[in-house]
């Protein structure tokens, strides 16, 4: 059985990750990790109890980082609420989270499944990247990073050339990017389109109690994107990665590529330069010699369907 640490900044699309995830019975979820990002930690941290509780499960939850860790944390409340969840009441756990630093849950859990951690990242690297300085040898026995992060071939979602996850630390997505773990990386480019979910599609969820309870937590999103483009739609890029990580199938190509984390305090703050390696370059440069794996296309049909069948009763 596959073994899992899930690390996340919860807000309504990780939700719906976490609950595909939390309903999946071929794996073993050994904790839920927590930082800030889409809103601080003290929310992330209730709002992933409240996903667990909401399963009906037993999974334990650790907070780690409550802020990058060079800079001041960056959040998204006008995309997710100031809850995080849609500002709907939805969350009043009636769990705690335990009493160990996430980052330390990390490292003993990985040194305890030495070769057989996979950790699925859905927010800033901060407590991967913290567990990286902290025991580099511990962290090289993890099994495989999963990681939402990147523009992957399109543009950004928070600069024109940087997605979120990444722009709100991007020093710790170099020290994950470049740690030698084998990692594949869902971009921000494969939650829209087709993949993304229409207000008809949203009330479709509400049927079921957990259903009502994503669709309602990723309502706030339907209004920002309108705002934004005029077109209401909710984007769930932690979803699309978790369901690429859950069942391969729903994953129609993918690339073998060098990446580059610019992490300098210019324009480009937060980009992510992917190194096709089977594209040669007209110049040369010095490119890293990890090699990441960048999907490049989902089966948005699919997808949806992973997500409808996780959120019935």
């Amino acid at each position: 059985m596959r073994k899992f640490i899930i690390d996340t900044d919860v807000g309504g699309d990780d939700a719906a990750a976490l609950v595909m995830a939390l309903r999946e019975p071929d794996i073993e979820i050994l904790g839920i990790t927590t930082l800030g990002g889409n809103v601080p930690i003290e929310n992330t941290t209730l709002n992933a109890l409240q996903v667990v509780e909401e399963c009906g499960r037993e999974v334990p939850v650790y907070m780690g980082c409550n802020k990058p860790l060079m800079r001041e944390l960056v959040t998204a409340d006008n995309v997710h609420g100031k809850d995080g969840m849609g500002d709907c009441g939805l969350i009043h756990p009636t769990r705690k989270p335990e009493k160990l630093h996430a980052v330390e849950f990390i490292l003993e859990t990985v040194a305890a499944h030495p070769d057989e951690v996979e950790i699925v990242s859905l927010g800033p690297a901060s407590n991967i990247a913290l567990a990286i300085m902290k025991d580099r040898d511990t962290m090289k026995k993890v099994k495989h990073i999963w990681s939402m992060s990147t523009c992957g071939f399109g543009a950004g979602n928070i600069t024109p050339v940087a997605e979120f996850n990444v722009f709100v630390d991007a020093e710790s997505y170099a020290v994950m990017l470049n740690s030698g773990i084998p990692m594949t990386v869902a971009g921000f480019d494969l939650c829209l389109g087709d993949a993304s979910l229409t207000p008809d599609e949203l009330d479709g969820l509400l049927h079921t109690p957990l259903g009502r309870f994503i669709a309602e937590g990723n309502r706030v999103k339907l209004a920002f994107n309108e705002s934004l483009t005029g077109r209401a739609f909710a984007d769930l890029p932690d979803t699309v990665a978790m369901a690429a990580v859950l069942h391969p199938d729903v994953v129609t190509e993918s690339v073998t590529a060098h990446c580059y984390c610019c992490a300098e305090e210019t324009p480009a703050y937060g980009q992510v330069i992917i190194y096709d390696i089977k594209k040669p370059l007209s110049v040369k440069y010095d490119i890293p010699e990890t090699f990441t794996t960048v999907i490049k296309a989902i089966n948005p049909d699919l997808f949806k369907q992973y997500l409808y069948a996780s959120l019935e009763e």
